[in-house]
């Protein structure tokens, strides 16, 4: 028996449940059914105790790779299986067309730095380590591809030669036989084409390990597209260069305008010849037949007289042509006129109204979309801010919040008399209230028989003063009183130390 068998009777004696009688003289099982699923199942639990990277690789022929198997134990061998060759690696031993890599047996890493790949070596690469307990080797598989350059592209599309505007276009690429498949990429000139393409389906070649894939793309057509070229791009590792496939796209479309409106031409003058020109798209070329006046006249011909001219339609490239009315003297007649053009084909037309006019072109400012919304947007905050500094002014808020209370304590600090203080006012009040004490004793001193004499010799002699009372010092601050204001006349004579008070 050798050792595969040996190792799985083993396993199979770890699991009772696989077996129901044994005879251990001739080592013979009778197994359950489906017991092989039980065996594959347990077999992979130990490869999965090794670890391994990477788990795959794609190189090619004479190229270099490095496989490292570890486990988490000291091992005291390794041998890695290359295509159909078993190599014990040793370290320090660099030797042959796979050495070891790693760090060591003790780290429990088993390592393959596998030189000059060749072709007999596409497939699996597997490292085989002693176990940590048990009989059973442990093992670890990654798969190497060995690169093989796939054939040319074919690019399948329609057989029609030509297209028109808002066609639905359908083609397939194919590229055969590599290892591993291709990669596509589709192209319109120099543009890569993402909208559209399919995803790409991968076939094995029958009794082979290469593969093709094909990749489909739809498209609608347009005018852009004319004359462009289509390619299916091939990319590979084993080519050191893209190969492509190609198609020129013929499109037809009637003729287009590039500008919308009327059309006029400045800067002619009276008297000198002039020309009016105008550039349209159009696949086949255009015929053109310009109206002025009642005259029709078609490219490339004249009028009788040879003064107007229809010029034949002038390729630009790409699709573009220049259609041109020229005038051999320009009078006034002539730039009083409106002219009228009709560009067509077999698939459609497009008419065009334009003026002559002598003044020159005039100058606009050219802006785009974003500078005109930020002039826009700068405007409505100019509004917002005047807007709200007004109504700010007008309500007392923000920074016009102190002007109310000043001008209210202003307003209640004035009176009849500037010159009047509050700490005056309030020492005013308090002798008025002393003089208005002493009215009643400076009446009892009169005498009734001197009463006549003594006012007349008073009224020639006597003073008057008048002083302005505050009834009381303003305590708010936030909104005064109405201002009120008391006063009172003070009649003195020569006499000292006498006074007589009228209030």
């Amino acid at each position: 028996m050798n050792s595969f068998e040996d190792n799985l009777l083993e396993l199979i004696r770890s699991h009772p449940t696989l077996y129901r009688n044994k005879d251990k003289k001739h080592k013979s099982l009778i197994l359950k059914e489906n017991c092989w699923k039980e065996i594959a199942k347990s077999l992979n639990k130990k490869r999965q105790n090794v670890e391994i990277t990477p788990i795959k690789a794609v190189r090619r022929i004479g190229d270099e790779l490095i496989v490292l198997c570890k486990v988490p134990y000291q091992i005291d061998s390794c041998r890695m299986i290359v295509g159909t060759t078993s190599y014990r690696l040793i370290p320090g031993n660099q030797e042959g067309d796979v050495v070891y890599s790693g760090q060591g047996l003790t780290t429990g890493e088993c390592g393959a730095h596998i030189k000059n790949i060749r072709e007999d070596w596409n497939g699996n690469v597997t490292c085989v380590l002693p176990p940590q307990s048990s009989n059973i080797e442990v093992t670890g598989t990654m798969r190497l591809l060995v690169a093989r350059a796939p054939g040319d592209p074919h690019l399948i599309s329609p057989p029609q030669p030509q297209f028109k505007d808002e066609d639905i276009f359908s083609a397939q690429c194919v590229v055969p036989n590599g290892r591993p498949a291709a990669k596509i990429l589709w192209f319109l000139d120099d543009e890569q084409l993402l909208e559209g393409v399919h995803q790409p389906v991968v076939t094995d070649e029958p009794g082979s390990d290469l593969q093709t894939v094909s990749q489909n793309i739809t498209r609608t057509i347009r005018a852009d597209d004319n004359n462009r070229m289509l390619a299916c791009r091939a990319e590979h590792e084993a080519l050191d260069q893209p190969r492509e496939a190609k198609r020129q796209l013929i499109v037809h479309y009637p003729p287009k305008r590039l500008e919308s409106g009327p059309i006029t031409v400045f800067g002619l003058k009276l008297g000198a010849e002039g020309k009016l020109n105008v550039t349209v798209r159009s696949n086949p070329p255009p015929t053109a037949v310009w109206m002025v006046g009642d005259i029709r006249i078609t490219a490339p011909h004249s009028t009788d007289n040879g003064a107007i001219t229809a010029l034949e339609p002038l390729h630009l490239g790409n699709g573009h042509y220049n259609v041109s009315l020229h005038l051999a003297r320009i009078t006034k007649e002539d730039v009083e006129r409106t002219y009228y053009l009709q560009v067509f084909n077999d698939l459609g037309r497009e008419e065009f109204t334009l003026r002559m006019s002598t003044m020159d072109e005039p100058a606009g400012v050219e802006l785009d979309t974003g500078a005109i919304v930020g002039i826009v947007v700068a405007v409505l905050v100019l509004l917002i801010a005047v807007f709200l500094g007004v109504f700010a002014f007008a309500t007392d808020r923000w920074c016009f919040a102190g002007r109310g209370r000043e001008l209210a304590k202003n307003s209640g600090e004035s009176s009849d008399t500037e010159s009047a203080a509050g700490a005056g006012r309030s020492r005013l009040a308090a002798l008025g209230a002393r003089v208005r004490a002493v009215i009643p004793r400076a009446k009892d001193r009169v005498q009734a028989t001197d009463a006549h004499d003594a006012e007349s010799q008073s009224e020639e002699k006597k003073g008057v003063i008048y002083a302005e009372l505050a009834l009381g010092d303003q305590t708010s601050a936030d909104k005064p009183p109405p201002p009120s204001t008391e006063y009172a006349e003070i009649v003195y004579t020569d006499q000292p130390g006498q006074k007589e008070v009228k209030e």
